[in-house]
């Protein structure tokens, strides 16, 4: 307990449940940070609030389109005003239209484009100058194992996380001088919304053949994500930067 003792946390997509976010959130109040939620479902974002203020910690949930830049800057506002800084971004927002190369329309890419990628530029370009300021930060950055290697039915999904993985870098190299640091997390097959075995199933996908695939031969939690992006908003990874964290039951140890 107290890992994050005093630190303030923005997370983003941290409504749906079972979801990443949702339970880094939990996880990061827990140790003693104070979150500030966003995502564009205000019923979901006001349950996890309610659950973490009820449960002793201390949360804020805002409605927020990670795609727009004026919503962030109201994030950014909301949070200075009322917290006065940020130590931690958890850019945690994202979708998955899995489709073929061919079924693949040019608004499945932009939206993948925009909520995947061009969230996480638009959510560190807002956040990072306020850490610059303090000379301290960590920003977390969710990507997926798709940002390492190809997936079949996967090219919007598949550029969107690979460029995610880079954009890590260069923010790591662009800010590591004021003490910030920002690393990327790439999730395996995770027992989350985004997983549900019936949308496995619409998709024409094989579950048992999935986990037949993965050498621990089981799905991960969402835990399993929150306690890696936990390690990397604490202190305990201080020289840590510009790196990528794959948590995927050994997928792409293959």
């Amino acid at each position: 307990m107290g890992r994050l003792e005093g630190k303030v946390a923005i997370i983003t997509g941290g409504a749906s449940n079972p979801s990443l976010g949702r339970s880094t959130s939990l996880t990061f109040a827990r140790e003693g940070a104070t979150v500030v939620l966003t995502d564009i479902d205000i019923e979901g974002g006001k349950k996890v609030e309610n659950e973490i203020n009820e449960s002793g910690g201390k949360a804020l949930f805002l409605e927020h389109d990670v795609t727009s830049l004026e919503d962030w800057e109201k994030v950014k506002r909301e949070t200075l005003k009322n917290f006065q800084k940020v130590d931690i971004l958890v850019n945690n927002a994202g979708i998955a239209i899995l489709k073929s190369l061919e079924e693949t329309t040019e608004d499945d890419w932009d939206k993948t484009i925009d909520v995947n990628l061009k969230s996480i530029f638009l959510g560190c370009k807002t956040i990072a100058p306020s850490m610059r300021e303090q000379e301290n930060g960590s920003i977390i950055n969710i990507s997926s194992v798709a940002g390492i290697v190809g997936l079949v039915n996967a090219s919007a999904y598949n550029s969107s996380k690979g460029g995610v993985r880079l954009l890590t870098k260069n923010i790591a190299l662009e800010y590591g001088s004021y003490n910030i640091r920002c690393n990327s997390v790439h999730p395996g097959f995770m027992a989350t919304n985004m997983n549900d075995p019936k949308k496995i199933i619409e998709r024409g996908r094989d579950l048992n053949a999935m986990l037949e695939a993965i050498p621990l031969k089981r799905m991960g939690t969402a835990d399993d994500i929150a306690n890696c992006a936990l390690f990397l908003a604490s202190d305990e990874s201080s020289y840590v930067t510009g790196s990528e964290f794959t948590v995927d039951g050994g997928m792409t140890a293959q």
